[in-house]
């Protein structure tokens, strides 16, 4: 898998696959990272990315030939294209498990400020996804979040906890999974479930179906 990010800020994308198992996905050539300055397409001598509305309002908005310089930059490494947008459409696990299986090139363009020209939408992207009904300061954490939805899902990132993903919330759509406890049995009078600490799988199991929360 590889993802491609163009962004303002490189450093917040290094600092989030610097340690971790993001690190070792990239030292195992799971994953390769590409990171991209959005600053050295500006094509101004000011590297000047971002500009007013035609229209009048306020706030400033992000230049489409940044954008479209970076992703020519990238020729064949390009693959799926990504606008993190608050206007978007909502990202959800069963997107995840589609991207993941679907394509293994991903570009990444983070929006800032009051957002992109709109031409990036209609030319030069794939999809618009947000991560739900609020606004960022910058896309990158954006980017970053549903990266790493995706990369734990290719073959390789958990290593042996591929059993784990059966499990997790969201697997189901709009299930939830269900509470879990580890040692002690108790602390400071709170207790863990009988039903968990007695070895019987059959009630285990059942305990688990009925204490499984739905989104709606």
């Amino acid at each position: 898998m590889q993802f491609n990010f163009l962004t303002l800020f490189p450093e917040k994308i290094q600092s989030y696959f610097a340690s971790g198992l993001q690190a070792k996905a990239i030292e195992n050539e799971i994953v390769k990272i590409k990171i991209i300055q959005l600053r050295e397409f500006a094509n101004n001598k000011h590297s000047k990315v971002d500009d007013t509305l035609y229209g009048g309002g306020a706030g400033m908005l992000m230049k489409v030939e940044p954008y479209h310089l970076a992703l020519e930059s990238l020729k064949n490494e390009k693959g799926y294209v990504i606008l993190t947008s608050a206007s978007g459409k909502l990202f959800t696990q069963e997107i995840a498990r589609e991207l993941a299986s679907e394509h293994d090139k991903i570009t990444f363009l983070s929006g800032y400020y009051e957002g992109v020209d709109h031409r990036v939408t209609e030319h030069l992207v794939d999809t618009e996804l947000r991560l739900g009904n609020f606004v960022l300061s910058s896309g990158d954490l954006a980017s970053l979040s549903i990266a790493d939805s995706i990369l734990r899902l290719v073959p390789g990132f958990l290593g042996g906890a591929l059993e784990t993903l059966a499990e997790e919330s969201h697997t189901l759509d709009g299930v939830l999974e269900y509470p879990q406890f580890t040692k002690p049995a108790e602390f400071h009078g709170w207790k863990v479930p009988d039903v968990l600490l007695n070895g019987n799988h059959a009630a285990i199991e059942k305990w688990r179906e009925e204490n499984r929360k739905n989104l709606a």
